[in-house]
């Protein structure tokens, strides 16, 4: 079998090319080298280490400890790229089809109502407002056990089921006949999506890098706006049909787009993967790089890939952990506008345009804004990954949607309006940005799993105020709820510039303690694993910006 993970003694005339070969940071190598690694440090081609692949975890453990005088592993960069392309195929085309059937499935309620679904439900009032409640009620409730489910039976089960059950809600909804039942059905579809998703980075963590994760993850997050856009095609596509069996008008919308989802989750069923080394289509050589990629970032945590779950961990990587609270806070502010758009943006631009203006060009007139989002979301994400950094890049879609809902608040001109529209459509990209932010900081699998549930989870909460956003009383202008979404673009800038300016004190103090304080001291009384249990808390843990 060729090797892809060229082992070779630490003799000049052996080591390759210093191109082809993957390096450790400095802040990596000091933490291996001063905190329980023994190995030894070759200045240019990185760590000296013993990195078999333990078959008997599942291909998921590196074997042994890092010993000095052990052979050299390098990374040639050619099989990477090799390797993260194939997993790209692979693996984003099934995720984007998941993400982006859940978000029409979510959204679709928006191109239902002006369809006539609040004058054939009898709705007055804040019906639909109760109605859009209802959902996020049961997600918000969901988002940490439907987590837990998806690490228990691994994302291969998890996503397709999800998607099923909740692709047979939006076939349910077509049936609803008024609002109590629209809100059971539309509670139902909370539980389902709940674990979408946070369920979907969950499982990517499991295959990326950290600087590769958020631009990754952005392929399939961008299929929000994506769904927005395409939704609105959709529907009006539907529209024109004059009947789906027995079914008309706004009914087909949810029947048609059930359909597919129902289609959609079974594809993927026999496709997905839950990790690289149960992958069929990755040969021996390429899960041994799998695993080490992502082994070689974890210099203070456990050298499994997929390990135990524990209550310490859990709680280390979400409640306890400063980083991702301060994520999950700005997630939150985010998801009052993403979901604000999403469900509103329809009725808002039915405000903007003269009531003489047909159904159909209504719905198309929300395609140009989700589309700037869109691409938004995938830029921003590009560029972290060129950068490795992802906090920074946090202030600018606060800047877009403060500049955006300035312009709402500020302005009675139509174009202005319609055009504000186009720079709220911005905090799209906080989606991948943030999730990824998480998995950056967060050691253990377990850990960030926890992380990923209480960022989404906090999410769901900024999407639950985002469905009273704009009240009727609030019409045509919306004062209030454009009142509200600058007040969040604001905080996001707020809490992200603090949380960055202080991942950077942070890391100074843990600088200054590992000069001071000896090794054995940090470490009195403590066994290996409770060592490798310290997640952030590891003296060797830096912050990654």
């Amino acid at each position: 079998m060729r090797k892809v993970l060229e082992r070779a003694q630490p003799v000049a005339r052996d080591l390759p090319p210093a191109p082809k070969t993957a390096t450790l940071s400095s802040a990596s190598t000091r933490c291996l080298t001063k905190y329980g690694a023994t190995g030894s440090m070759d200045t240019e081609y990185g760590l000296e280490i013993r990195a078999d692949i333990d078959q008997n975890h599942d291909g998921d453990r590196m074997s042994g400890s890092m010993e000095q005088n052990a052979s050299i592993e390098t990374i040639d960069r050619a099989a990477e790229h090799h390797l993260r392309t194939k997993i790209d195929l692979r693996l984003v085309p099934i995720m984007c089809m998941l993400y982006l059937f859940c978000f029409i499935d979510r959204a679709n309620v928006g191109n239902a109502k002006i369809a006539g679904l609040d004058r054939d439900l009898g709705m007055k009032g804040y019906d639909y407002n109760m109605i859009l409640t209802s959902f996020y009620i049961t997600f918000i409730l969901s988002e940490i056990p439907a987590l837990l489910l998806c690490k228990r039976i691994g994302p291969r089960l998890f996503l397709p089921l999800s998607t099923v059950l909740f692709g047979i809600c939006s076939i349910a909804t077509a049936f609803v006949t008024n609002t109590l039942q629209a809100c059971i059905v539309r509670a139902l579809l909370g539980i389902f999506e709940a674990g979408m998703l946070p369920g979907i980075a969950y499982a990517l963590s499991r295959w990326y890098t950290r600087a590769e994760l958020a631009f990754r993850l952005s392929l399939y997050i961008v299929t929000a706006p994506i769904a927005g856009a395409f939704g609105g095609l959709l529907a009006s596509a539907i529209l024109t049909l004059p009947h789906f069996g027995t079914l008309t008008s706004w009914r087909m919308i949810f029947a048609i787009e059930g359909l597919l989802t129902i289609v959609a989750g079974l594809l993927a069923l026999l496709l997905l993967t839950d990790r690289p080394s149960t992958a069929p289509w990755l040969t021996p050589s390429e899960k041994a790089l799998c695993s080490l990629r992502l082994l070689r970032e974890r210099p203070t945590g456990p050298r499994t890939l997929l390990d135990a779950p524990t209550p310490s961990k859990f709680l280390r990587g979400s409640l306890l952990n400063p980083l991702t609270l301060s994520v999950a806070l700005v997630f939150l502010l985010d998801a009052v506008t993403v979901q604000a758009l999403a469900f509103f943006l329809p009725t808002v631009v039915k405000s903007l345009f003269p009531p003489s203006t047909s159904q159909t060009t209504l719905q198309l007139l929300t395609v140009p804004p989700y589309l700037a989002g869109a691409a938004a979301t995938v830029l921003l994400p590009l560029l972290s990954w060129r950068l490795d950094h992802r906090q920074g890049l946090f202030l600018i879609p606060a800047a877009l949607v403060v500049t955006g809902y300035a312009m709402f608040v500020f302005s009675r001109d139509t174009s202005v309006r319609y055009a504000a529209a186009f720079l709220a459509a911005g905090s799209f990209a906080l989606g991948p940005l943030t999730n990824a932010q998480v998995c950056a900081n967060c050691v253990s699998d377990t850990a960030k799993n926890a992380g990923l549930a209480v960022n989404g989870m906090m999410a769901a909460v900024g999407g639950l105020v985002g469905t009273w956003a704009f009240l009727p009383w609030d019409a045509p202008g919306y004062a209030v709820g454009n009142g509200l979404n600058l007040g969040t673009g604001a905080g996001i800038f707020v809490v992200s510039a603090g949380t960055w300016w202080w991942m950077g004190w942070d890391n100074g103090r843990r600088e200054r303690e590992e000069e001071e304080a000896g090794r054995g001291e940090w470490f009195r009384g403590l066994s290996a694993e409770e060592r490798e249990g310290l997640e952030w808390r590891h003296p060797g843990f830096r912050w990654k910006p």
